[in-house]
């Protein structure tokens, strides 16, 4: 499959993208292999560990790698595309955690661990910060420009994170408890507010990373979009 034209580095194919690749897909399981070991009651209750957005985010960053990698074994078109639109999600979806995560730890952890379920500096950066770098490293470096407009991106990510929201309300009628701590203290229309935010946020970064890719790989529609996200090429 010959890359796109606009791309940093050729992919799929089974040399440096391959290895990028490989390298996230260690990354992202060495954190999962830790929650599979993290005997917690958070792991017996309703949901697991799933019911964090930060482990939602870590399934489709996993996915992302692991169908980019097979791709660059296989030559697969299907599987690269495939790959290309689970990252138009995740890849705004974790730059959003890193985001709130590390700003609101910033502020109290509390709001976002519950006390007694800290984690180790390493084990914190792989699950809040490598994701994020990686699905960045590949949208930069291996992937063609994103085609998805900025009112696809905000109808997209209002879907994702109100499914969520209801995600959340599910395990706590099972539970009693939420994920985050922080959940405890809104209101119900705080909460709405609060994944109304968020879905804003993916948004804003969809278009920041336009942007980047946009400087990085000298493409002025890219550019021209994050500028101008509500308008159309002329």
């Amino acid at each position: 499959m010959a890359r796109h034209h606009l791309q940093r580095l050729a992919s799929p194919s089974p040399s440096i993208s391959l290895l990028i690749h490989l390298l996230g897909i260690a990354s992202l399981s060495k954190s999962f292999q830790f929650l599979l070991g993290w005997d917690t009651p958070l792991a017996q209750s309703h949901g697991w560990y799933f019911q964090f957005l930060t482990i939602i985010g870590l399934a489709l960053s996993l996915s992302v790698f692991l169908l980019a990698a097979v791709a660059d074994i296989s030559g697969s078109s299907a599987l690269f595309q495939l790959k290309n639109l689970v990252s138009v999600v995740a890849t705004p979806l974790e730059v959003l955690i890193s985001a709130l995560y590390w700003g609101i730890c910033a502020i109290d952890t509390s709001l976002v661990v519950q006390p007694g379920y800290e984690v180790g500096l390493w084990v914190d950066l792989g699950l809040h910060l490598a994701p994020a770098v990686l699905l960045t490293a590949d949208l930069i470096l291996l992937s063609p420009p994103w085609t998805i407009s900025a009112y696809g991106m905000m109808s997209l990510s209002t879907l994702f994170a109100f499914a969520y929201w209801y995600w959340v309300e599910v395990c706590f009628g099972k539970n009693g408890w939420y994920p985050y701590p922080m959940f405890e203290l809104l209101t119900t229309a705080q909460r709405a507010l609060l994944f109304t935010f968020s879905a804003g946020m993916v948004t804003i970064f969809s278009g920041l990373l336009k942007w980047v890719y946009g400087v990085v790989n000298g493409n002025d529609q890219a550019r021209w979009e994050a500028h101008r996200p509500l308008k159309k090429v002329q």
